[in-house]
């Protein structure tokens, strides 16, 4: 085997890296591109409430194997830092509602523009995220630069969150008219948050505005199917909505 010359595609790069934010903090990220010349375009990846996980890594090194430059900015940068560990950090931040809306998007904004400025990039940014992250992602496309958004089960788009679920997130209805790029949704059927009647409002609302979308409901799948870590997994939903995203941002990325 010494001295075989090994031809590889799809080869990606992937590790830490870490950049200013807007306000002058110093952003960790999860960065993964591949290693070719190619133009393409990029994927901002925004991580659950649970924090900055392994599992939204890997979501990013799937992206770069499908031929984009994807990131996940660490949303909880500020309160990490030397001796105190990405899960207290993330306790913090949940003890606290959630990352406020405006430093999200600054933060968001900031990642699009870091993925615009690499060599590679044709200029075309995607933004997802699930759970949390999917609301953080509609909210996203209404106030910032971006060329597709998906948006998985993300919850309190068209209501305020309740006091009980330890998430401050306010309606995001109001924001609806300035939607500037088309939008995928994916949902389950036996989900609460946000539940199939709460999918339906958001599609009236977006027909009433004339936005661009496609929205899928999974029977028989629940909050969190993606997650391959979890009981709610469902392997025929999850397969079947990564396809939509990838034919999605096929489209709207090249």
């Amino acid at each position: 085997m010494c001295g075989m010359q090994i031809a590889m595609t799809n080869g990606i790069q992937a590790g830490t890296v870490h950049y200013p934010a807007a306000d002058g903090a110093e952003t960790e990220a999860y960065l993964a591109v591949p290693q070719d010349d190619a133009p393409r375009g990029g994927v901002v990846l925004i991580h659950h409430l649970p924090g900055y996980d392994e599992a939204t890594r890997e979501f990013a090194r799937t992206f770069a194997v499908h031929g984009y430059n994807a990131v996940v900015p660490n949303l909880y940068s500020r309160e990490g830092g030397p001796g105190i560990s990405p899960e207290d950090a993330a306790a913090a931040v949940r003890a606290d509602g959630g990352v406020p809306d405006e430093r999200l998007l600054a933060d968001l904004g900031t990642a699009a523009e870091y993925l615009r400025a690499l060599e590679t990039s044709n200029g075309r940014i995607g933004v997802i995220g699930h759970c949390s992250g999917g609301r953080q992602a509609l909210l996203a496309a209404c106030a910032l630069d971006l060329q597709a958004a998906v948006d998985n089960y993300g919850a309190f788009v068209m209501s305020d969150s309740p006091a009980s679920v330890g998430l401050r997130a306010t309606s995001v209805e109001e924001r609806l008219p300035e939607l500037s790029c088309p939008l995928l949704g994916n949902f389950g059927a036996d989900d609460s948050h946000p539940s199939p009647e709460e999918t339906a409002r958001l599609a009236a609302a977006l027909d009433k505005l004339g936005k661009t979308y496609d929205f899928k409901t999974y029977e028989g799948a629940g909050h969190a199917f993606f997650n391959v870590n979890r009981v709610a997994y469902r392997a025929d939903a999850a397969m079947d909505a990564w396809d939509r995203i990838f034919d999605f941002y096929g489209q709207h990325l090249s």
